[in-house]
């Protein structure tokens, strides 16, 4: 199975989360997708729970050795494509970027953002649920 993930997911893994176990039995086997743009928004993230102090910056370093051996396939998005989705769905780019991708790859999309479900459904692209 392919997935694509947002980077909730991936932070939630990293940072040793309580739900840890139960985001990586959701992926285990399955192909990891993700846009291009998620090493960045993977290293915001981590600068944030540096700033606001939820996390040392040895703790920041342990999560980005954890994110470094995730096996993800980084994709380019069309900008245009994502763009006409941001408009439809009055969504953020970002989030654009994610259903482009799920639709693009013709499989689910896996995220913690129940917005994010929301829109990715109206653009027509599956969701997996986290059961």
């Amino acid at each position: 199975m392919d997935i694509v993930v947002d980077t909730a997911i991936l932070i939630a893994v990293i940072t040793n989360e309580a739900t840890r176990a139960q985001r990586i039995a959701r992926t285990e086997g399955a192909v990891l997708y993700a846009p291009a743009s998620v090493p960045y928004e993977v290293g915001n993230a981590l600068s944030a729970m540096l700033k606001r102090k939820r996390a040392t910056l040895d703790q920041v370093w342990q999560a980005v050795t954890g994110y470094k051996q995730i096996p993800i396939r980084l994709l380019e998005v069309d900008l245009t494509q994502s763009l006409a989705l941001s408009n439809q769905l009055d969504i953020y780019a970002y989030d654009a970027y994610l259903i482009a991708c799920a639709l693009n790859q013709q499989c689910p999309l896996l995220t913690l953002d129940s917005g994010l479900r929301y829109a990715a459904r109206r653009a027509g692209a599956d969701v997996l649920e986290l059961a």
